[in-house]
């Protein structure tokens, strides 16, 4: 009985945190992100504290686009004039993330997703979080 106790209550915690996305949701991908931690399968976890790049989303509809932006201490940012161009599907409620280059193909599953953060798990079983990048603001 004192092992079911707090198999139950995990349980219920489980149960009651509704995580999942809704398509409506989906517009929280667009801006500026930048990377926080990677989960990596045997659970070893790397963090990141500041980045000298950042993700920049854009999604229409079901089509989007994925930058990589560097941020300038006078608010701007230089980019490169590579995209990676993306396309969400919707499987069983289950929002994912179809990349396609030239080079190769991918996917990555949408885990977690609100205003101001998000997670995409691939096909080797990595987690990435992300947070919405917030400039550094100098006093002048």
């Amino acid at each position: 009985m004192k092992h079911i106790l707090p198999f139950l209550l995990i349980l219920l915690f489980w149960s009651c945190n509704d995580s999942s996305i809704n398509k409506e949701d989906l517009h929280y991908l667009n801006g500026y992100w930048e990377i926080s931690e990677v989960e990596f399968p045997d659970g070893s976890i790397k963090e990141y504290g500041m980045n000298t790049s950042i993700d920049f989303i854009q999604l229409k509809e079901e089509k989007g686009y994925r930058k990589k932006m560097k941020p300038q201490f006078d608010g701007t940012y230089d980019t490169s004039k590579d995209v990676e161009n993306f396309e969400v599907s919707d499987i069983n409620e289950t929002f994912t993330l179809r990349y396609k280059n030239e080079f190769s193909e991918w996917e990555e599953k949408l885990v977690e997703l609100d205003s101001v953060s998000f997670s995409v798990i691939n096909q080797e079983g990595i987690t990435y979080k992300y947070k919405r990048f917030e400039p550094i603001k100098i006093p002048q």
